[in-house]
């Protein structure tokens, strides 16, 4: 999105209202990357992975509603971070005076 770094339904709105083409040179030379598409400016990207939210039916039905109702997308977005987080990580045990989480860097 043109706003990475804050909480949105800025990026259904970007997939739905722009018009997405297969990338196919960079600066000037051809591109070498991963398939990959890019809206009318050449400023933002998609992959394959977030087109699909569009082309499948099922998906995109959320993909309308988070892009016209952003408190819809806010709150399940806040739904499942909070699931994650509860979660925790399960990964193997922290070294002897390391502690292991989420946060732990902050600690």
């Amino acid at each position: 999105t043109r706003a990475p770094t804050t909480v949105s339904n800025e990026y259904y709105r970007e997939l739905l209202e722009n018009t997405w083409t297969m990338k196919t040179t960079h600066k000037g030379k051809p591109w070498p990357g991963p398939k990959q598409y890019e809206d009318p400016t050449g400023e933002l990207m998609m992959l394959p992975s977030d087109l699909v939210l569009v082309q499948d039916p099922e998906f995109r039905k959320y993909a309308e509603l988070y892009a016209k109702d952003s408190d819809a997308f806010l709150k399940d977005f806040g739904a499942a971070v909070g699931k994650l987080f509860d979660l925790g990580h399960r990964g193997s045990a922290a070294p002897p005076g390391k502690k292991r989480g989420w946060f732990s860097w902050l600690f």
